[in-house]
């Protein structure tokens, strides 16, 4: 699957994605400071090979902000939230806080944790800090296109 990131000049980028078999997708992505949302579900899902809201998608699910409770891919999104989170705040958690946070999201949602150790964490920032490089260097109007 393409996935296209365009920057927008206003309040939102733009994800599209590119199915093989299937329509393409386009979802609205509100600016937040950091990388979009969805591109923090790529880092975690192509690093991790995990399925998630991007692998649904893959899969043929539409691409809506409302999709039906999954438990493996419900465990990813609560990952996702917790890397945003921390990336929100500076991204200086130690691997353990990261872990532990990851943990209790699951618990309160009550989905599945994903198994995780720092090397797992590592990965993922290392991902997004590329991610995020990349994504600075996109003027608006401009697109950043990536595989799943």
């Amino acid at each position: 699957m393409k996935i296209v990131f365009t920057k927008g000049s206003g309040k939102y980028d733009l994800m599209e994605v590119f199915r093989q078999n299937g329509p393409a997708a386009r979802v609205e992505c509100p600016k937040q400071g950091i990388i979009p949302h969805d591109m923090v579900h790529y880092a975690v899902e192509h690093t991790l090979q995990a399925r998630g809201f991007l692998g649904r998608v893959k899969a043929g699910e539409a691409a809506g902000f409302q999709m039906k409770p999954e438990a493996r891919s419900d465990a990813i999104e609560r990952l996702v939230e917790v890397f945003q989170g921390d990336a929100w705040s500076g991204g200086k958690s130690s691997g353990a806080d990261i872990i532990d946070m990851y943990r209790v999201t699951c618990f309160a949602r009550e989905c599945p944790a994903w198994p995780l150790d720092e090397a797992a964490i590592q990965a993922v920032r290392h991902a997004m800090a590329s991610l995020s490089a990349q994504w600075q260097a996109v003027q608006p109007g401009g697109a950043l296109h990536l595989e799943l």
